[in-house]
């Protein structure tokens, strides 16, 4: 039986840096695949800042979401826990959904909150639509962004513009989404300016580079990659534009600044990568995912090991001291952040909902059909999933398929209800 993870605060890390209370700037951009930025291997855009944060920190070959859809992504990230443990997933929320992130769940926001930051949500929402569910009753200080995306179907769902909010007043209706991540860049820097004297979260979800695709002039037509490669580039324009204003307030020995996708990108984008957006396979649940802070995090690194955006809760909480009031399934994976060689998870799921639909370690996959048969895929020699080799390796297959349902087990025997507006 897979057991809860909770953190012991009270022992000592060995550190690369200091992490007393680090600045943390979390950019989480949407739908970008495994290949859309040069770093890893795009030969169609060009992201020479993003590039330049893998080069002095680490980038991760081998780092998963906690779900192939953007808004039990974004509740995974947020919490620690798979989303199916929380009653959310396997889709998205819809702008006409009840319920949402129970508010006795202890939230990303809310940890640093607890240890004296002053924390900021800029960006795309989408993970409740009614007030207990809002970013300001979830942990933040701020809210400045839009509560999910402009493509026609969720539009259909409420007005035929979208509301941009501060905090929980509508400010202004938009028929486009083109000016978004300029004006996301915009408050970040002003949100980061006037807090540098302050522990400071800075939790940007970007809108982009969700369908429906734009840019202002400034970016048009300057990509090798179309519309989409115009998107990708004005991504890496903000994210520089961060980091220049980090360096020049002195801010970067103590900032950690993480770039990573919310869910594999649409079909073709995630080579070599099997599978896309909303798949069970690796381009579905697997995404670029860099993390950056001189002095901090070490440079150079290139990291194959396993690692989650659950388990950057917990490794924030360890740093801070902070205790988790519930159960969560996300690791401390501060070694692995911290030095330039430290072993990452030893195994994960993949979960669609409730159910689990696949789990991996070091070397091999385990996948479940919908059919409940199986299937072992040998990752380290076999990345883009084409040759099923669970004949070969009966020990594997046995051992993975005994790990996957007891952790499924356990997420129905424990799984904690969303927050619903009956409540």
């Amino acid at each position: 039986m897979i057991k809860y993870i909770f953190l012991i605060c009270f022992t000592p890390l060995l550190l690369w840096g200091d992490v007393s209370k680090p600045n943390v700037i979390l950019i989480f951009t949407d739908d970008q695949g495994y290949n859309d930025l040069s770093c890893y291997g795009s030969t169609k855009h060009k992201t020479p800042n993003i590039d330049t944060m893998a080069k002095e920190g680490i980038r991760f070959t081998d780092f998963y979401v906690a779900a192939n859809f953007c808004s039990p992504s974004r509740v995974g990230l947020l919490t620690g826990c798979y989303p199916g443990r929380l009653g959310i997933g396997p889709g998205v929320l819809r702008p006409d959904s009840e319920y949402g992130v129970h508010p006795k769940e202890f939230t990303m926001a809310e940890m640093f909150k607890s240890a004296g930051y002053v924390t900021s949500c800029i960006g795309k929402w989408h993970i409740g639509f009614k007030e207990p569910f809002l970013p300001n009753n979830q942990g933040f200080d701020e809210y400045f962004g839009i509560y999910h995306n402009m493509d026609p179907y969720e539009m259909t769902f409420g007005e035929d513009t979208m509301s941009l909010y501060r905090n929980e007043k509508a400010i202004e209706q938009l028929d486009t989404p083109a000016t978004l991540t300029e004006r996301y860049t915009e408050e970040a820097i002003k949100f980061i300016t006037k807090n540098k004297d302050n522990p400071f979260f800075l939790y940007l979800p970007h809108t982009m580079a969700h369908k429906v695709w734009a840019v202002t002039d400034r970016f048009s037509g300057k990509s090798k990659g179309g519309l989409f490669g115009d998107v990708v580039e004005c991504l890496d324009w903000s994210t520089g534009e961060i980091l220049e204003k980090v360096k020049e307030l002195g801010l970067d020995s103590n900032t950690i600044v993480l770039y990573i996708s919310d869910n594999g990108g649409f079909k073709g984008r995630n080579a070599p990568l099997r599978g896309s957006k909303g798949h069970l396979f690796e381009g579905g649940f697997r995404v670029p995912a860099i993390v950056w802070g001189p002095g901090i995090i070490p440079e150079g690194v290139v990291s194959s090991e396993i690692a989650s955006t659950i388990d950057l809760l917990p490794t924030f909480a360890k740093w801070l001291n902070v205790d988790l009031p519930n159960p969560i399934d996300g690791q401390d994976i501060s070694p692995l952040l911290t030095t330039k060689k430290a072993k990452g998870r030893a195994s994960y799921c993949y979960f669609d909902g409730e159910r689990g639909v696949a789990i991996r370690d070091e070397r091999f996959k385990l996948y479940k059909t919908v059919h409940g048969d199986y299937r072992l895929y040998d990752l380290q020699n076999d990345i883009s999933e084409k040759e099923d080799v669970i004949k070969k390796h009966p020990r594997a297959t046995a051992y993975l398929k005994r790990k996957l349902l007891d952790y499924e087990y356990d997420l129905m025997v424990h799984r904690r209800l969303p927050g619903r507006m009956t409540e």
